[in-house]
């Protein structure tokens, strides 16, 4: 009976470094996603994905470091880490976890429309008279989860293209009208844990 016998050269040259690169995509997107629940106040899930980023890391350091002269190694593991960055970053922009701050900067001419859309979709809303550069505006500020984003920034470039607006990131809620969100079980058990702590 005959067996499949892979040759030293392509385990140390092919399969090892593409192991390694592997696990360097695995252990980075978990740091990537670690270090953004952690800037969101997701003290749960943090820890979990820590203890095997840790694992997978110390797998891939230890086969690197066991062979030093191996430059596919060294080229794998900083492939690998990129590569990482990138699907973490990408990862976590799917799963939309928390919610987001925006504020609309406008004429008074389109403020009612960006208002009837909101309050027609349930967002929360707070309009301002301010001032601008170029004469009098409204600002319009609404708390919203970070997956209804797409929608908003649409209508707004659909019917309002000179519309200013900005977002950012928050970290604790307190209070509020929100958007009620569409889960499935799994994305809203996901969700359950991850999503971003109320204030007390």
């Amino acid at each position: 009976m005959a067996f499949f016998i892979i040759s030293p050269e392509i385990y140390s040259w092919v399969i090892l470094p593409l192991l390694i690169f592997l696990a360097r995509i695995g252990d980075v997107s978990m740091e990537t996603i670690r270090v953004i629940y952690i800037s969101k106040g997701i003290k749960y899930l943090a820890p979990i994905i820590a203890f095997f980023e840790i694992v997978i890391w110390l797998l891939a350091m230890e086969v690197v470091m066991s062979d030093l002269a191996n430059i596919a190694n060294f080229l794998a593991y900083a492939f690998g880490f990129a590569m990482g960055t990138y699907i973490g970053l990408v990862i976590e922009e799917k799963l939309s976890i928390g919610m987001v701050i925006m504020r609309i900067i406008t004429t008074n001419d389109s403020t009612d429309e960006i208002i009837s859309f909101l309050e027609a979709e349930n967002y929360g809303i707070t309009s301002l008279d301010a001032t601008g550069s170029r004469g009098n505006v409204k600002m319009i500020i609404t708390l919203v989860n970070r997956a209804d984003v797409p929608a908003i920034t649409n209508h707004l470039q659909t019917t309002n293209p000179q519309a200013f607006f900005s977002i950012e990131d928050i970290r604790y809620v307190n209070q509020g009208v929100f958007r009620p969100k569409k889960q499935n079980t799994i994305t809203g058990w996901f969700h359950s844990i991850t999503r971003s702590p109320k204030k007390k």
